[in-house]
């Protein structure tokens, strides 16, 4: 009796010697492959970190390098900017060169006016009262004669207010240093009420 029950005793103490040191086993080998997971684990940090940071410094270059490729052609295109500067410079010296002799033919053409004079006027209806028929003397007091002499004659009522205006250009030639009457010249129709007119000289052309 007393020796089968130290048997059932001893068994179940070897079998808790033996659970003790599968779990010591166990626990080493569960602690061994965590320290390599952590070994790899910090290792893959460290690698993506340094990737990470070539990357941002490839990213700065790069946009280094963009920024100063625009700078480079425009200052390889500035050299152009003279040469265009040039052409509008020439085109509008020809063009002054071109206006120029315009200018002075119409100069010449033009007839002092300053020597030029209406020393006197009238007028009177005409046509059932409508048309305003205008005789002046033109004085000519250049060296040269003139034509095309134009005229503006303006209306008004018989307390002096402004009516309307008329023109015209008479195309008879007044010779140098003399005077010539223009009479009953007809310059368009005015208002019933007009009754005050004067005309002034406004244009002439050497003949």
């Amino acid at each position: 009796m007393a020796e089968s029950a130290v048997e059932p005793v001893a068994a179940t103490i070897g079998d808790t010697a033996m659970s003790a040191g599968f779990e010591r086993l166990g626990s080493g080998r569960f602690a061994g492959i965590g320290e390599r997971l952590a070994r790899v684990v910090t290792v893959a940090s460290v690698s993506f970190g340094r990737s990470l940071l070539w990357l941002l410094a490839a990213i700065i270059v790069g946009s280094g390098v963009w920024m100063l490729l625009p700078l480079s052609k425009g200052n390889s295109a500035e050299p152009a900017k003279p040469e265009l500067a040039s052409v509008e410079t020439a085109s509008s010296g020809d063009a002054a060169a071109a206006v120029t002799p315009a200018s002075e033919a119409q100069a010449l053409a033009a007839a002092e006016l300053d020597r030029l004079r209406i020393s006197s006027q009238t007028w009177r209806r005409g046509g059932l009262g409508s048309k305003a028929l205008v005789t002046f003397t033109l004085r000519n007091d250049n060296d040269y004669a003139v034509k095309d002499v134009a005229i503006v004659c303006a209306f008004a009522r018989r307390d002096g207010s402004h009516l309307t205006d008329r023109s015209r250009v008479l195309a008879d030639t007044v010779s140098m240093k003399s005077r010539k009457t223009f009479a009953r010249i007809t310059v368009g129709y005015v208002n019933v009420n007009a009754d005050q007119a004067t005309c002034s000289l406004v244009a002439a052309r050497r003949a």
